[in-house]
């Protein structure tokens, strides 16, 4: 029997063998969801220009230096988008809205309530009295405030939110250099397995595994472009696996075991590429990893869908997002300490990858496990109210009531 391999290393073994993939420039508008491939530095100053924070009164601070009531003579009106630049004198003022451009001769605006004009939409008054004396430079955004030209923006690797694309226009950008997604092809094996919705004969059940691995590769920020579903046979493996050339990953449930009819093992035996291990880890524990002919990664995960699903967030979805260049605190979040609302109990000798759900009380966030099953991996349906998994260490026993344990959140919902 072989030793048991740590996560950890053969996280590293997938990582080591993870290519980082090319760029490509794209519009604003077609980038989200994707990464960035260089740093973005702002081009243009952010504001662009000096402008008003409130619907005022722009003017000058040293008419106002007597204190008390000032009557102003207003001059102009700027309202936003406005190119005008209107010269203001001794004694003067302009009407100006929210985002207009501070003409250059001001460096203050009074905000309409505190004046005795406060009617945005009256036609523009004659005069302005400021009863509430403002700060110099009050209600003035200054130009570069949030970012000088040449100031980072956004970092190489961030992933392109609508905040994060929001503040790359903001600088000045139309379009951006991001890393093309990784294309993945899904093949599941088994005999047993048939469509979802099928009419299910005796030794059947639905093939649940082919949209799980689908949905989280896309969740991963890869393409789908090849989803196919093999009998226990190592000859129609081996045809899909030709099939699906072009990719950059592979990823095969089921099969990967030392099952008599188990096709992964049966088409990879001797094979100096792809290598299966025993990883300490439950459930999850048989894992196959390589390259194929083209150069796709192969990663065999096992078939019950618990363990594909604790594998592919474990091993699979780091890879992915290497890929794409993502910062290592993404690669390998840090797990957050939470206290168990439940005790349940742990394999011997194997670290514990157990699907919880997380509840809200009134002394903060708990978790308990999904089913009273625990880990046992053929669990699907449990599966659907995870909101991430517990890891809990080898050797640890039983996890009591209250304790804390590392928690990884997968369903941000």
């Amino acid at each position: 029997m072989s030793a048991l391999v740590p996560v950890a290393e053969h996280l590293e073994r997938v990582l080591r063998a993870t290519p980082l993939l090319d760029a490509e420039r794209i519009p604003l508008d077609e980038a989200r969801g994707r990464r960035l491939a260089e740093d973005v530095t702002a081009s243009v100053l952010v504001p662009p220009w000096d402008n008003s924070a409130m619907d005022g009164y722009a003017l000058r601070h040293a008419d106002l230096a007597g204190g008390g009531p000032v009557t102003l003579t207003v001059v102009a009106d700027v309202p936003a988008g406005s190119t005008a630049d209107p010269r203001i004198g001794p004694g003067e003022a302009v009407r100006i809205m929210t985002g207009a451009t501070l003409p250059g001769d001001a460096d203050t605006v009074v905000r309409l309530e505190d004046t005795d004009r406060t009617d945005p939409l009256a036609p523009l008054p004659p005069t302005v009295t400021v009863l509430v004396t403002p700060r110099p430079g009050m209600h003035v955004r200054q130009a570069g405030e949030d970012r000088k030209a040449g100031d980072l923006v956004a970092a190489r690797g961030s992933l392109l939110t609508p905040t994060v694309l929001s503040g790359i226009a903001s600088g000045g950008h139309r379009s951006v250099l991001v890393v093309r997604p990784p294309r993945v092809a899904v093949i599941t094996t088994g005999s047993e397995l048939v469509p979802p919705g099928t009419a299910l004969r005796r030794g059947h059940i639905p093939d649940s595994n082919g949209v799980l691995v689908a949905g989280l590769v896309e969740d991963a920020g890869g393409r789908v472009v090849a989803h196919r579903h093999v009998d226990d046979d190592p000859a129609g493996l081996a045809r899909a696996l030709a099939e699906v050339g072009g990719c950059d990953a592979v990823v095969v449930t089921g099969g990967v075991s030392a099952g008599a009819f188990d096709p992964v093992r049966r088409v990879f035996a001797g094979s100096d590429d792809v290598a299966f291990t025993s990883v300490a880890m439950q459930p999850g524990k048989p894992q196959a990893f390589g390259r194929l002919p083209g150069g796709a990664l192969l990663f065999g995960l096992p078939g019950n869908p618990v363990s594909a699903w604790v594998s592919f967030h474990v091993f699979v979805r780091p890879a992915l997002l290497a890929m794409q260049g993502a910062p290592a605190r993404v690669v390998r979040p840090m797990p957050w300490p939470l206290p168990a609302a439940a005790g349940w109990g742990t394999p011997a000798g194997r670290a514990q990858y157990i699907p919880v759900t997380l509840s809200a009380g009134p002394d903060g966030w708990t978790v308990r496990p999904v089913s009273s099953g625990g880990s046992a991996s053929h669990l699907v349906a449990s599966l659907a109210g995870a909101d991430g998994y517990a890891v809990v260490p080898a050797g640890h026993g039983h996890v009591q009531p209250g304790e804390t344990v590392p928690v990884h959140v997968t369903n941000h919902d």
